[in-house]
């Protein structure tokens, strides 16, 4: 197997160039994940369900449309906008099934150990961040607990970053796992970690200001009501997916130009 040499500029061109290249499809494959990943929040909303965690119950339901939404999005870069088998959303197939398993092999340690983290943490109240506010001695011994959990999440983001490539195979029927995107990515780690951490950052920023800038809007017309919140997800939930797709665009890139790969072609030998 040939030694390839990633660039970190070349594949943020690619990628993002690709996606704002085919903006009409990507509103047409989106629009049903977007409206269940919707309805899930309404739905959250509308229990009145504020606990840690029943807002991480409702970000793991939200899996699921985002698996659809991935998996149709990176057979469009790899095979092309023809290729589709059905608009996502509009059933779940054995091959949504195998990418929702890669992905937890791939982030659910990541998931599990934020989960413990957060739960672990609590709600914090903002008092107790007053300059001079006296130390809670309880908040301090659930921080120090914490604070290993924290240092194997952020170990466990890199590490699923590095390997996460590889969903793209899953989403092209071919066999893959993990380990074959360690030892595929051997001598490009840090460029896929790098460029991979580098879009999901620029899209949670980017989703935080159209979150913010919707939200004021909103208010400024409707009032502070339950319309005013509705928009806002609306909005927010379409801009992380645009931010989903142009991730999902990297990973297939790269995992074409690692392996070269080509529908039918067998994968190449490891070296």
């Amino acid at each position: 197997m040939p030694v390839v040499k990633l660039s970190f500029f070349a594949l943020i061109s690619e990628s993002f160039g690709f996606f704002f290249a085919n903006l009409r499809l990507f509103f047409h494959l989106v629009t049903i994940p977007w409206i269940a990943s919707l309805a899930i929040r309404l739905v959250g909303s509308a229990l009145s369900l504020e606990s840690v965690a029943a807002v991480l119950v409702e970000k793991l339901l939200d899996i699921l449309p985002t698996v659809m939404f991935m998996v149709a999005w990176q057979r469009v870069v790899l095979l092309g906008p023809n290729r589709g088998d059905r608009l996502p959303g509009l059933g779940w197939s054995p091959r949504e099934t195998a990418y929702l398993l890669h992905l937890i092999k791939v982030g659910g340690i990541t998931f599990v150990l934020i989960a413990a983290f957060v739960l672990t943490i609590g709600t914090m109240d903002s008092a107790m961040l007053a300059p001079g506010a006296p130390i809670d001695p309880e908040l301090a011994q659930r921080q120090g607990v914490a604070a290993p959990l924290g240092a194997g999440f952020m170990i466990s983001v890199l590490l699923a970053l590095r390997v996460s490539y590889g969903l793209a195979a899953t989403a092209v029927d071919v066999p893959f796992s993990p380990r074959l995107s360690w030892a595929y990515g051997r001598g490009n780690g840090w460029t896929i970690i790098g460029v991979l951490f580098v879009t999901f950052v620029a899209s949670a920023i980017v989703t935080t200001m159209a979150t913010l800038f919707t939200l004021s809007i909103m208010r400024g017309m409707l009032g502070a009501n339950e319309a005013a919140s509705v928009v806002t997800w609306t909005v927010a939930i379409l801009v992380s997916y645009a931010g989903a797709a142009v991730a999902a665009t990297l990973q297939a890139v790269i995992f074409r130009k690692l392996l070269d790969w080509r529908e039918g072609a067998p994968l190449p030998a490891l070296t």
